[in-house]
């Protein structure tokens, strides 16, 4: 447990009314389009497990290409190279897209054990002109330290504060959100603890916080309830990854009245029903899907905890190798967003008015 003394009244942040990027605090009213769920670089090796068929074998080292991205979506967590956004060049050229389609910010959530690259995350802002946010925190447990039973909550809780405050390791290049914090479900030992550390870490720096929810319509409303009871402000909460998760009316509307934000990163990405997450492939949705769940919650009245993002995390993702990339949002289902009827005042909801409030420091 926690030594750290409880105040009643929360620390005022020296950031506080202001966004954190790589490059330093901007005013959120700079944001622009925001993807509030991206991974510009990252390596998702913990998810690794190698296949026992000879001939499944053959594509552990098999090179993404247009030609085979239909056959590496279901083998994703033994193909590397799908597991491997590592080359800086490739990241600027696709992220650029959604810059000359208007976008001016994008949070990296690749939080610790999935390789974060923040001195990187500083050049391809510098490059392309973009903001960048950069997150925090420790990702699911399959990519945490070997010692993570032995680490307190207190240390867990005063890295993030070092790497809000100070910079990630001598970098100098601040995060700006703590997460995504990776959970599954049901929630285990460790990932409590990282919740209640990055509670406190909210609670000293004012810093906004992100999560990878587990599957299943309790797991998101266990998170909450474990951040909150650790003294988290709900409102500076995303619950990310709704889309797949979260499926039961009741269940999404009684997370909604926790007045956290509502987080739908999947558009474009996670479409293809062959992919699979650990095993599972009941999980994936479509676009449509997607969209009809935002409206049901504009039509209960949550227009404003609305998030939306892709979260590319993976090299089929990319448009050289034929998936949608970062600008999908913008040029497609913004368009198919107002046919279907939504207001301006609704799409600029989703798109930068409620990502600037999200990531403003309490």
């Amino acid at each position: 447990m926690s030594t750290r003394k409880q105040t009643a009244a929360r620390k005022r942040s020296p950031l506080s009314g202001k966004v954190q990027t790589v490059l330093g605090p901007v005013e959120p009213s700079s944001l622009g389009p925001t993807l509030m769920h991206e991974h510009l670089l990252i390596s998702l090796e913990c998810y690794y497990v190698e296949p026992e068929e000879a001939s499944e074998r053959a594509y552990i080292n098999t090179p993404v290409q247009m030609g085979n991205r239909g056959l590496l979506r279901r083998r994703w967590w033994y193909v590397l190279d799908e597991m491997r956004l590592w080359d800086e060049r490739t990241a600027i050229e696709e992220v650029l897209r959604f810059k000359h389609a208007g976008g001016g910010t994008v949070v990296d959530v690749t939080s610790i054990g999935i390789s974060p690259d923040p001195l990187a995350l500083a050049r391809i802002s510098r490059a392309t002109g973009l903001n960048v946010v950069m997150g925090g925190g420790w990702y699911v447990p399959l990519s945490h330290p070997p010692d993570m039973d032995k680490r307190t909550e207190d240390q867990l809780a005063e890295r993030i504060i070092h790497d809000v405050t100070t910079g990630a390791g001598d970098t100098g290049i601040k995060c700006g959100i703590i997460g995504e914090l990776g959970n599954f479900y049901p929630l285990t030992a460790n990932e409590r603890k990282v919740l209640r550390a990055a509670a406190h870490a909210q609670a000293e720096t004012g810093a906004p916080i992100t999560i990878h929810t587990g599957r299943g319509d309790q797991a998101s409303l266990d998170i909450i309830e474990a951040l909150t009871k650790a003294g988290a402000d709900p409102k500076h909460v995303a619950i990310g990854h709704l889309g797949p998760t979260m499926r039961d009316p009741k269940a999404l509307l009684a997370l909604a009245q926790t007045g956290c934000f509502l987080q739908y990163d999947h558009f474009g990405c996670f479409e293809d029903t062959s992919s699979r997450y650990l095993g599972s492939t009941d999980g994936n949705i479509s676009d449509v899907q997607r969209l009809e769940m935002l409206e049901f919650l504009i039509t209960n009245g949550h227009v404003d905890q609305v998030l939306v993002s892709h979260d590319v995390c993976g090299n089929t993702h990319l448009v050289r190798y034929g998936g949608k990339g970062y600008a999908h949002l913008l040029d497609n289902i913004v368009p198919r967003m107002r046919k279907r009827g939504w207001t301006k005042a609704q799409t600029d909801a989703v798109t930068i008015h409620n990502p600037a409030r999200a990531l403003t420091f309490a």
